[in-house]
Parts: C-alpha cells; structure tokens; sequence
C-alpha cells in the first residue's frame, strides 16, 4: 500500500518490516524547500500584488506566518496517531487541493507560453493534462525523478529574478511606507485577501510528515526541518515579492500571464528566459499535486474508505490508473472552466481548513488516553494549536467571504 496514507497525519497502521531511517535535519529540509518552493510564485505573485498593492511582500509575510504556527501542530501530530475520521476527511481536502492547485498553475502556464508564442488557452490545457497523466501512470520513480530535476531550475529561476533586482533594494527605505499598512481598514482588507492567494504558494511544506518513517529521531528532526523549510520559503518569497513591486507597478503586474518575466524584463533581463524557466517549472507544480492526489485517492481506497476502483493497480506499469485517471480528468476541468485566481483561493482555502482542522484535532486529541500514554516525544506548547487553529479559521472565514462577495474592499 501507498506510504503516504500509513503516515500522513499520523501512523495509521502497523508495518511488520519498518522503512529505513536515513534522513536527518538537513535532507529532509532540501526535500521540504523543494516541495514547498515552485510554481505557486511563478504563477500568483503578479494576483497577490494586484489585491496588496505595494504591500504585496506583507502578504506573504503573514501567510507564512500563519503557516509556521500550524506547521508546528503538524509536526507533533504527524510522530504520533490520528483517527480514521480525521485522515479521510483531512485526505479528501488535500485531494481537492490538489485538483485545484494544478489546474491553478497549468493556467500559469498557459500564460508564460503566451508570453513566448499565441496559443489556444483550451489546447494546450488539455494537452499538458494528457502529458502529465502519462508521466505520473508511466511510474513513480520515473516521476519523481523528473520532479527532482526540474525543482533545481525552478528555484533558480527565482533566484535570477531576485538577483536581477538586488539594484533597487536601495530604493526600500523609501518605499517602506507603502509596503506596510497603517490604520486603514480597507488597506487591512484587501491584505488579509491577498494572504490567501499567498497562502497558494506555501502549499507542499507539509508533505515533509510524509517523510517520517524514513527520518532519525523524528521528535526532533521533524519540526526543526519544517520551521527551516518555511523559513527559508518565506525569506524567498518575500524579497521576491519585494524586488517584484519595486520593479514593476503592482496594476500591470496584476494583469500579465507571466508575472515574474515582466519583472525580471524590467531589470534589464531577458524575458523569454524566464519564461523558457518557468513552463517546465510550473508543469512541474501541477505534476507533483496530480501524483501526490493519485496516491492518497488510492490509500485511501485500499484500506476502504473510498469505492475500491480507485485502488486498481496497472498490472504493467505498477501505478494506480484509475485514479491517476480521476484526477487528471478532474484538474482538466477545473482548469478550463475557472479562472487561475478562484482556483488558487480554493486551494488556498482547502489548506486553511486542513490547518484549523489539524490544530483542533491535536487540542482534543491531547486529552485522551491513549495520546497521552504515546510518549513524550516532541510537543509544542498549548497556545501554538490555539493560536493556529483560530488564525487559521479567521483567515478562512474572511477568505471565503472575500470569495463570495461579502466583503468588499
């Protein structure tokens, strides 16, 4: 059976024969900056600037923020156990996270190919589903190897933008005032809406709790490679942000396909370059979330939680085709009926509900039993669930009200 589902928010069964524990601190925060650092920044820094304006950098400030304080639940939930409600529920919000994070970038794909050649958006949707669907049923050692090259150029790409605009830090000073809010609850607003979207782009940090069969001392390794892997996220996407909205107007911004081109044009680079980075890398955002769904739709459906179809394996490639087959099909419609900002808010908001629902569970579950005879290990204290799980419901209830037009700004 699948791996993911045996550890993802706890063990949920018992292996006779255990992984090998290998991996330390600093591995295991390579693999986490590598899921976590991708094509959400390719494709949404340009929609974050265009709600936040210059304060843009803020944004990604506080989602990273919030996404620290549930990483920490995270952590101590993931060395323990979990309930059989709470992984199927927690599971078919990652799978739709998943389906709609993807259809989310591919649309950032079409927008940076735009950039090089005209395409027909609906074409090229449907084709780069296809090609997917066939990397993740081809294998996934196969998979995950082009995952594993493609994520170094990725995180290059946005280290050239960054470098490109390293002149205009002296600019910072001055513009400062305008990055960051005053009192005016418009401005409050419209940053807290943009946190959502910015949230889009932190997605995959907790992937890492897939890791912890395979991690030393995971009391301790755990969460010290979690906070490493959003701190270093963070740090990035914020000066990214930074030399984004010194560089190019946040409106103008707002409405390129290829965001993150326009900026690096504008500091005298080359914009087909970045865009010739950022296709494969944004093909390579979508293709993790197709294999990471396909695979916990087929844990889940092998221990009987969902309709057993979804666990058939291909008696050739090794893959579960049925399900690789439910998610493209669900990511290519996505893609084609909803706009790039919708779906990442969904996604977005998907991930905030996991989090308040993973901070709620480790407050109830710390008064049971059975937790507390689990062992010391690692634990955080009280008011880190607290904090988390009300933040992190906060910003969902705002964002779904910014969503359905309840809130105007």
């Amino acid at each position: 059976m699948w791996r993911v589902e045996r550890t993802l928010w706890g063990i949920v069964e018992q292996k006779t024969v255990g992984l090998k524990r290998a991996l330390g601190p600093v591995l295991l925060t390579l693999y986490g900056v590598g899921v976590t650092v991708g094509a959400g920044i390719y494709v949404l820094v340009g929609e974050v600037a265009g709600t936040a304006g210059m304060g843009a950098p803020v944004a990604f400030l506080i989602a990273g923020v919030l996404a620290g304080l549930s990483a920490l639940s995270y952590a101590e939930l993931s060395i323990r156990f979990a309930r059989r409600w709470l992984t199927l529920f927690i599971g078919l919000l990652v799978v739709f996270t998943g389906g709609t994070s993807s259809a989310a970038v591919l649309l950032g794909f079409v927008g940076y190919l735009n950039a090089l050649v005209e395409v027909s958006d609906g074409l090229v949707v449907t084709g780069a589903v296809a090609v997917l669907a066939v990397i993740t049923f081809w294998g996934v050692r196969e998979s995950l190897l082009i995952v594993a090259a493609i994520t170094v150029v990725e995180i290059g790409g946005l280290l050239l933008v960054i470098g490109s605009g390293l002149p205009l830090l002296g600019g910072l000073p001055a513009a400062l005032p305008e990055m960051l809010p005053g009192l005016d609850g418009i401005v409050w607003l419209g940053l807290f809406s943009a946190s959502v979207l910015a949230f889009f782009a932190f997605i995959g940090f907790e992937d890492i709790v897939n890791m912890a069969e395979e991690v030393r001392e995971p009391h301790k390794t755990m969460p010290r490679a979690i906070l490493f892997t959003l701190t270093i996220s963070t740090i990035l996407y914020v000066a990214l942000a930074i030399v984004s909205v010194l560089s190019v107007e946040p409106g103008r911004l707002a409405g390129s396909g290829a965001p993150l081109a326009m900026v690096f044009e504008a500091n005298g680079g080359n914009p087909d370059v970045l865009s010739a980075i950022a296709i494969p890398a944004v093909l390579n955002g979508a293709l993790v979330q197709i294999i990471m769904a396909s695979r916990l739709l087929y844990g889940m459906a092998e221990l009987g939680r969902l309709p057993k179809v979804l666990a058939h394996i291909n008696p050739v490639t090794r893959t579960p085709d049925v399900a690789v087959g439910v998610v493209s099909l669900v990511v290519l419609a996505s893609a084609l009926v909803l706009p790039i900002a919708e779906l990442a808010t969904y996604a977005s908001l998907a991930v905030l509900l996991v989090f308040s629902t993973v901070n709620a569970a480790l407050l109830v579950l710390r008064r049971t039993a059975s937790y507390k005879a689990s062992g010391t290990g690692f634990r955080v204290p009280a008011v880190v669930p607290i904090i988390g799980a009300t933040a992190s419901l906060s910003l969902f209830g705002f964002g779904l009200a910014s969503a359905f037009g309840l809130i105007a700004y």
